[in-house]
């Protein structure tokens, strides 16, 4: 007997009905390699449109916060709240902002001259600010009362003027710096420490957030120092070709700080080995004035003396962003929000500037799929990045023409520079002149 196969099709509804007409329609996938052999071109495809898009949609700026009558000089951000800044301008007035109304709520005159440092106590119930006046003064977080005078909670007169200020992550202990490095307890009118190391002055100092109680400071000398507040001396200094402004701890990983430098670099350490940085991170074209860690310790923003903002990837040598406008000039302090979404930049011309830390980043709700959109893209993008094509649009920046064309000297002259010490070296015996590595160009010396 010839048995006969029947085969029968059985379809499912539930698998292709959808249960209301809002829904999207099922498609049915067979997700077999074999039955998608152009799945790769139809992904670059998808890669290029997305990196071209995300061009499209890099809007970075947000809001301007203007009402200084000077320049801006130095920020703080609150440690408790997202939506507080502290500013402090060259007139010696300080104002607290309201970040997601965008407007100062609060204004004291603070000192006489520039307020030269500030910094948020790490409870948020009160702030320090330093002047040229000489005085460290101490003020309430919350606005005073209807009838109250504007007066600080606390003020130290000093001995000399005071250029940067810090305070500890945990303990009511800050630290100054000036002519020395002076560390404070808040409840002392003089301070319980004092560190030199035969330098004029200082230029800034701030505490490590991790290993809480050291610190870093930068000396007019060019040379960068690191104290632990437990000991007495120093513990070691690294002189520079140049000098450097500010520095930033990295906030996740203890050993790590970066440096702005005159020599329009920053420079990435890790504190244990200081005879060369681990990374130089080049492309401002002129002195970098400040900068700041993300929250995550992956990457960080700086301001520089050329009018624009970078931001970097903790080990880049290159930035991945840059931001200006036609307005905005000398960029002189920066801060990274807590939340790792914005960047704020105070800058010569009176003016706080809010940017988000992800240009082409859509603000407010996304939708569930078009939150899957958006890391379908990302994960594209990442992919293929480093297809030329690719590569070419993501990596594109219009800079405003000075910079462009400053830009380009230095290449020529970095090219002129290293064509010149190859001549040098091909015409000299082997061994007499050796090459020294972009990283160890710029260190001079190291103290113990």
């Amino acid at each position: 007997t010839n048995k006969m196969k029947v085969k029968v099709l059985s379809r499912n509804p539930d698998d292709y009905v959808r249960e209301t007409k809002l829904d999207i329609q099922r498609v049915p996938r067979n997700y077999d390699p074999t039955l998608h052999p152009f799945e790769v071109s139809r992904e670059y495809t998808r890669a290029l449109n997305a990196t071209k898009l995300e061009r499209v949609f890099a809007k970075p700026f947000l809001a301007s916060l203007d009402g200084h009558r000077d320049g801006v000089n130095c920020m703080a951000k609150h440690t408790k709240s997202l939506s507080t800044l502290l500013s402090g301008s060259c007139d010696g007035e300080v104002k607290v902002w309201n970040l997601t109304k965008h407007e100062c709520v609060r204004t004291l005159q603070a000192h006489e001259g520039f307020v030269r440092g500030m910094v948020v106590r790490y409870c948020g119930t009160s702030f320090f600010t330093v002047g040229d006046d000489k005085t460290i003064k101490q003020w309430k977080m919350e606005t005073p009362g209807y009838g109250e005078k504007e007066e600080p909670i606390n003020t130290i007169l000093g001995k000399t003027v005071f250029t940067g200020l810090d305070h500890h992550q945990k303990d009511g202990v800050f630290a100054t710096c000036g002519q020395q490095v002076d560390i404070w307890d808040e409840q002392r009118s003089s301070p319980i420490r004092s560190f030199t190391w035969g330098v004029d002055s200082f230029t800034s100092v701030r505490f490590n957030p991790v290993e809480t109680e050291l610190l870093g400071s930068c000396a007019s000398d060019r040379s960068i120092i690191l104290y632990d507040m437990r000991e007495s001396a120093p513990l070691k200094k690294v002189i520079m070709t140049m000098r450097s402004n500010t520095l930033c701890w990295n906030p996740m990983e203890a050993y790590y700080f970066t440096c702005s430098n005159e020599d329009y670099n920053l420079y990435t350490y890790d504190m244990r080995y200081l005879d060369r940085p681990l990374t130089v991170h080049m492309d401002h074209v002129s002195a970098v004035l400040d900068v700041d860690y993300s929250p995550t310790g992956k990457e960080f923003v700086s301001a520089s003396f050329d009018k624009t903002i970078r931001i970097f990837a903790k080990d880049g040598g290159h930035s991945r962003e840059v931001y200006h406008t036609k307005r905005m000039q000398h960029v002189i302090c920066i801060k990274w929000s807590a939340d790792n979404k914005y960047i704020l930049s105070g800058s010569d011309e009176m003016n706080i500037r809010l940017w988000k830390a992800n240009a082409a980043e859509k603000l407010g709700v996304l939708a569930p799929r078009e939150r899957k959109a958006v890391h379908y893209s990302q994960k594209l993008k990442e992919k293929f990045q480093h297809h030329p094509q690719i590569r070419r649009i993501s990596h594109h920046r219009h800079l405003p023409k000075s910079i462009y064309h400053q830009a380009k000297e230095l290449r020529v002259m970095k090219e002129a520079r290293r064509r010149k010490e190859r001549n040098v070296r091909k015409h000299s015996k082997p061994g007499t002149v050796p090459v020294v590595s972009e990283k160890e160009k710029h260190v001079v010396n190291v103290v113990q």
